[in-house]
């Protein structure tokens, strides 16, 4: 389907500094400048090196690629944390001639911490062109199936292994209590992807477990349970393996390669238990296909746009 040079999508995420040496740096762009004690940058530093580094930016810029194509118009890719930035992608887009941009927060369910501070740096002092930006997709159809896709493989090839199947925690970030306590329906949104999944799959109740990874290292309280009180109240149940489908992310990044791979594998160990991850969606075509009907619906809607 080709639709007009001026309409475009934009994708943004997180952003990731590109070799551990970059860390620092990073690090005052995710707090605006804000100063964090000299053990956090040390520690996220080691995280970063641990698995090289993380490819974030290039599955984004894959997944745009490929949504490109399945929509027949342009797609951009903003990054509100490193490189490529957000702010220069839109200047980059209005050099380009787009009047009307569709943007779609690679983090599915809403929150101000995350889709918010996007939100912010894509609209900046005033819209440049007509934004049109969608807050939230955590129950998107297509997004659902391809999680339920991946857990499915995943759980047949764990059973397989192992000789009965694992016990499954779906996780996603966490976030400041405060941010809940305010309003916030992220943490409604991410228990709702995780029930829809675990329905898709087929998973019945009291099989599978919902919580809140990757707390934060400083401030007040954020929300649980966190991924280690889970398999510790597994262990008290008598479960021996569980399986981490993160819905919380649609591709592989730190979060995923060492929050999970490593260090929720190695708090497992100590337990006693196994610990496996289902596949990312990284640039699975049930993804692209999610991403193309929410920029197609949305085209089609009558424009709740920020305007120039």
């Amino acid at each position: 389907m080709t639709l007009s040079g001026k309409t475009a999508v934009i994708l943004l995420a997180h952003g990731s500094p590109d070799k551990p040496e970059d860390v620092p740096e990073f690090l005052r762009a995710v707090t605006s400048g804000r100063p964090l004690p000299e053990a956090v940058v040390k520690e996220i530093t080691h995280r970063y090196a641990e698995i090289g580094s993380s490819p974030l930016t290039r599955i984004t810029l894959r997944q745009g690629e490929l949504l490109a194509t399945e929509l027949g118009m342009p797609v951009y890719v903003g990054m509100r944390n490193w490189k490529p930035w957000i702010a220069d992608v839109r200047a980059q887009m209005q050099r380009d001639g787009v009047t009307r941009a569709i943007a779609i927060c690679m983090a599915p369910q809403d929150s101000q911490t995350s889709v918010g501070l996007y939100k912010k740096a894509l609209l900046g002092d005033s819209a440049p062109f007509e934004i049109d930006f969608i807050d939230s997709w955590h129950d998107q159809p297509h997004l659902v199936a391809g999680f339920a896709a991946r857990l499915k493989s995943a759980l047949a090839r764990v059973t397989k292994e192992q000789g009965s199947p694992p016990t499954v925690i779906f996780t996603a970030h966490s976030v400041p209590e405060r941010t809940i306590l305010a309003g916030d329906p992220y943490a409604d949104q991410a228990r709702h992807t995780a029930e829809l999944v675990a329905r898709a799959a087929g998973l019945p109740d009291g099989t599978w477990w919902t919580a809140f990874q990757s707390q934060g290292m400083s401030g007040g309280p954020w929300i649980g349970p966190t991924v280690e009180e889970t398999i510790l109240g597994l262990r008290e149940l008598g479960q021996t393996s569980v399986l981490i489908q993160p819905i919380g992310f649609v591709c592989d990044h730190v979060e995923v390669l060492y929050d999970i791979d490593i260090a929720f594998r190695r708090f497992a160990e100590t337990q006693g238990m196994q610990l496996s991850r289902t596949e990312s969606l990284n640039d699975s075509p049930a993804l692209i296909r999610a991403l193309a009907e929410l920029a197609l619906a949305r085209m089609t809607m009558p424009s709740s746009r920020t305007a120039p």
